[in-house]
């Protein structure tokens, strides 16, 4: 009853704030339009971004003027997608009716500038600040002003772009203004196309001959001129104008793919050349092979004789004694696993969910829409988490040495333990992370603070759904290991029985049989067939794009998880092959050091791909970074924990041992 509650609080608590305020994007002719107004910051800096009055504009003299009693200032009512977003709409004041046949004015004049407030204009536009506004949830963008030498070279200043948005592409702040000087920009030219009861198009242009000096006592007269077009273009391909096409289905891009597939042939030739061939001849020293017909020899594949069967066994059967032997720290690896299953079975959710986008709608055309699936995604697989830690722990918690030692008497119990690290694990570190921001963001007054309210909601939903859903999957993964029979031993699913005494690992090997030396090629490896999608991920999450080409995260996913599985299985049979049996921790290492090398191109990223400077800025970079780094290695880590488990009982399952 409680999960059937908690399931029923989430939906009630995500798909009310989705349904609240939106529209259905049909008007009729005279309809009032909704203008809103989001935020203005430094285009460089993506997350210092602040409220839109911020800076001292007007309101427009309309019948929603604050005097008036209107829509002025009145908050629009946003999903929580939206604010983990970074989005404060607000009503712009703007009156603008559907469909009108001439071209409307509205003005409003401020009063004279005192020195602060000229001041919050000079610095705006000296560090290139622009603003972002909503018509029919289409986005708008303007520059705040220009620097100029003087007050007559605003007639020389000439804009070819077709709205403000591609001039902001190519702007920078200044460091040193000389004899500049700052002019905002006081008249805008809203443009906005429709197609019957749609609106298909929004251009916003300022006027570069409305460029007033910025200085103490001036009065700034605002004016914004609304015009509406008809078009015959069709509503479904309005937002194809803000996808860039060329950049994101650039030849470099399927090369990218091309080349992380053969990468992925490359290593699955590896690993059947390992199973097929080097496996086979072990097998056949270890005395598995039987004996060929007469007259055949003993001999291998290239008809050279095989080693003597009654000699000592070397290689990778030596530990079938203790490979099976439960990982150190059994209840956090325990409780890694289970949250990295839960981040693959999540990742792989919403990208389906995004990829299914033409039948349920665009994600990218919806603010707040990925935030939003990955809630509801990470409260509904949270069972996984549970079901696979337990699951884990119970198979392995009868090789520890505190339970061969406790004979008789109570037990001691570490469900408690596994279930709390499971449940609190990534949540614990995500909150410290954001915290972290949070209190940066409310520092500095940006509107990426999260609201108290949206914390609150986001704390039910995981104490509703996310931690029973856990709780359950435990209790469930711990009656899901056994074997047939009335009374089964609980090592019986192991291929191998593990000895009471573990031997020593040997410490005199090659470099290519330490942990130490293969975990990092692996994790370049896995790397290598990312890093080109990474780069156009990590472009669209701080240059302002719109990523959808979810067929080819979708692919590069796939990609990822078998190299990751691929390079697991060789590490640990080299380790192995060594004698070192500690392979758990080693194959996790193996996929999760891919995380490291995602990190160091994040700061490669952050130095010269970016403009991004600032304590705000950079805090917010590295924490995302970090958060992204996090839940990246425990993804990879347990992919490559899952292949090389499988490999690990797949080849001693065939051993014979006396």
């Amino acid at each position: 009853m409680r999960i059937g509650g908690g399931c029923a609080l989430v939906f009630s608590l995500l798909v009310a704030h989705v349904l609240a305020g939106t529209s259905d994007h049909n008007y009729k002719k005279g309809d009032h339009v909704e203008l809103w107004v989001n935020k203005v910051g430094p285009y460089a800096n993506p997350q210092e971004a602040y409220e839109y009055y911020t800076l001292p504009y007007c309101a427009p003299e309309t019948k929603h003027h604050p005097d008036n009693e209107g829509q002025f200032n009145e908050f629009k009512l946003q999903s929580i997608g939206e604010y983990l977003g970074g989005h404060s709409l607000r009503h712009s004041g703007h009156d603008i009716l559907y469909g009108e046949d001439s071209q409307k004015t509205e003005e409003c004049s401020t009063k004279p500038l005192t020195k602060e407030q000229a001041q919050a204009f000079a610095n705006a536009i000296q560090r290139r600040w622009f603003y972002q506004m909503y018509l029919d949830d289409l986005p708008l963008w303007g520059m705040v002003g220009e620097l100029l030498p003087s007050s007559g070279s605003k007639a020389v200043l000439k804009v070819k772009d077709k709205d403000d948005k591609d001039r902001l592409d190519h702007v920078s702040e200044v460091e040193d203004i000389g004899d500049l000087h700052p002019f905002v920009y006081t008249t805008r030219n809203l443009v906005v196309t429709y197609n019957g009861d749609n609106i298909v198009q929004v251009d916003l242009t300022s006027d570069p001959a409305s460029l007033v000096k910025v200085e103490e006592g001036v009065i700034l007269k605002f004016t914004m001129h609304v015009k509406w077009n008809k078009s015959t273009d069709l509503f479904h391909s309005r937002f194809e104008r803000y996808l860039d096409h060329d950049f994101f289905k650039h030849p470099i891009h399927w090369f990218s793919v091309f080349n992380s597939f053969m990468m992925v042939l490359f290593l699955m030739g590896l690993v059947a050349l390992i199973l097929l061939r080097t496996l086979k001849k072990d097998y056949a020293r270890y005395g598995i092979v039987g004996d060929m017909e007469a007259g055949d020899g003993d001999v291998d594949d290239e008809g050279k004789p095989l080693t003597d069967k009654s000699s000592e066994d070397a290689g990778w059967k030596q530990v079938h004694g203790d490979v099976f032997r439960a990982p150190s720290m059994l209840p956090l690896f325990a409780a890694l696993i289970g949250t990295g299953w839960q981040l693959v079975v999540l990742t792989l959710g919403v990208i389906l969910f995004a990829v299914l986008g033409p039948l349920h709608g665009q994600v990218h055309e919806q603010r707040g829409e990925v935030l939003h699936a990955v809630i509801v995604c990470y409260a509904l697989s949270s069972i996984i988490s549970g079901y696979s830690s337990g699951q884990f722990f119970k198979m392995y918690y009868p090789t520890t040495s505190s339970a061969r030692r406790q004979t008789s008497g109570p037990k001691p119990i570490l469900w408690q333990l596994v279930m709390g690290l499971t449940v609190l694990l990534l949540p614990t570190v995500s909150a410290v992370v954001l915290t972290l921001l949070n209190s940066v963001s409310l520092f500095y007054g940006t509107i990426n603070t999260i609201p108290f309210m949206v914390m609150f909601k986001l704390f039910l939903i995981w104490v509703f759904v996310s931690v029973p859903l856990c709780v359950v999957g435990t209790i469930l993964g711990r009656h899901a290991v056994g074997s047939k029979g009335s009374t089964p031993s609980p090592l019986d699913h192991f291929p191998c029985r593990v000895n009471a005494i573990p031997r020593p690992i040997p410490e005199d090997v090659p470099w290519y049989g330490r942990p130490s030396g293969l975990i990092p090629l692996a994790g370049l490896l896995s790397f290598g067939s990312i890093f080109i999608e990474l780069y156009y991920v990590l472009t669209s999450l701080w240059n302002y794009k719109f990523y959808h080409v979810y067929g080819f995260l979708l692919g590069v996913y796939s990609i990822l998880t078998i190299v990751v599985g691929m390079t697991s299985i060789i590490v640990v049979y080299f380790c192995l092959n060594a004698e070192n049996y500690l392979w758990q921790w080693t194959a996790f290492g193996s996929g999760a050091s891919t995380a490291a090398y995602v990190f160091l191109y994040g700061i490669y990223y952050f130095l010269f791909k970016t403009q991004m400077h600032g304590l705000l800025q950079t805090t917010y970079y590295f924490g995302y970074m970090s958060l992204i780094a996090i839940n990246l290695g425990l993804l990879c880590g347990t992919l490559g924990h899952g292949a090389a488990s499988r490999f690990v009982r797949a080849i001693f399952q065939n051993v014979k041992v006396d």
